[in-house]
């Protein structure tokens, strides 16, 4: 038998959970795993329950909710032996989504059954933990604005991007790249340019199926760092297309990297977003990736 813990964010996404716990115990198999179910209570909670769930040793602990849920949890979990297990209930979901892992929430639990761990990569950002992206530029206004909103989902995300769109200034940027490609040390380059955003990818997709980095990979060691550049609003249909066919890559607004080290230098401080979530950063961010720092619970490979 084996422990294992959900954790609940009761104000994630859109779904009322209050009948998630007799799901879970419908659908967990009794057998395999001996279930504990929480829901949190304020910010940082997540991070607090992982931290002690991974102290008692729980073989695994699962994070009920979005992304910004993942990140908590993954907080409390991270360079430990417990391992990640994910029931999407977010806005976005990317992390699930890269995952591959079941939207369905009876699907997500069942794939539990049959699941095993894998170790992948995680992000520091100034020393904040982000697991999938994180970045500045447009899209963190536009988590900026997401968050303030009083309603969530795909509709008022659009709604803001519509909104926001055609009065927004880009920045230039400058990146400072150690070890591009290779995970050698003492490779340098600078990038200096004029961006409408600038994203730093673990895994491939912002959430809601836009592949910002259709080529990123958990487990490679590696950074894709992706500059949209300020020209990008004339070529807005074009990007949106690239976004939602992980074709975006080729486009001639977009120039991506890899490296494991990265020193972001901005004209101003301005929003950033981890894991899709808008936090306060201070002007010049450092970001560096930890290799196999976490353990995730995926499909069984048979």
């Amino acid at each position: 038998m084996k422990n294992i813990a959900f954790i609940i964010n009761p104000i994630a996404g859109t779904i009322n959970k209050k009948k998630l716990p007799k799901l879970i115990e419908k659908c967990i198999d009794s057998k395999q795993w001996l279930t504990n179910i929480i829901f949190t209570e304020h910010p940082g909670h997540a991070t607090e329950l992982a931290r002690q769930y991974a102290k008692m040793g729980f073989d695994a602990v699962v994070a009920v909710g979005g992304d910004g849920t993942i990140n908590e949890v993954v907080r409390g979990l991270r360079d430990t032996q417990t391992a990640l297990g994910i029931l999407p209930m977010g806005s976005g979901n990317g992390l699930a989504r890269h995952l591959n892992i079941p939207l369905r929430v009876n699907r997500a639990i069942e794939m539990l059954n049959h699941s095993e761990p894998i170790s992948i990569d995680y992000g520091l950002a100034n020393d904040r933990l982000f697991v999938s992206t994180c970045g500045t530029g447009f899209d963190a206004l536009i988590a900026e604005q997401f968050a303030k909103a009083g309603t969530r989902g795909l509709k008022t995300y659009l709604e803001k991007i519509v909104t926001d769109l055609v009065t927004y200034h880009p920045q230039t940027y400058r990146i400072e790249v150690n070890d591009e490609d290779t995970k050698s040390e003492g490779v340098k380059s600078v990038i200096e340019q004029k961006a409408f955003l600038v994203t730093f990818a673990n895994s491939s997709q912002w959430g809601y199926e836009a592949h910002i980095a259709p080529k990123a990979s958990l487990q490679d060691g590696l950074m894709d760092i992706c500059l949209m550049n300020s020209a990008a609003l004339l070529g807005a249909p074009s990007i949106a297309l690239g976004l939602f066919t992980k074709s975006i890559d080729k486009s001639l607004f977009m120039h991506t990297v890899h490296a494991r080290d990265i020193m972001l230098i901005r004209e101003k401080a301005a929003p950033f977003h981890i894991d899709g979530d808008p936090v306060e950063m201070e002007k010049d961010v450092r970001i560096r990736i930890v290799e196999d720092g976490l353990r995730v619970l995926v499909e069984k490979r048979f």
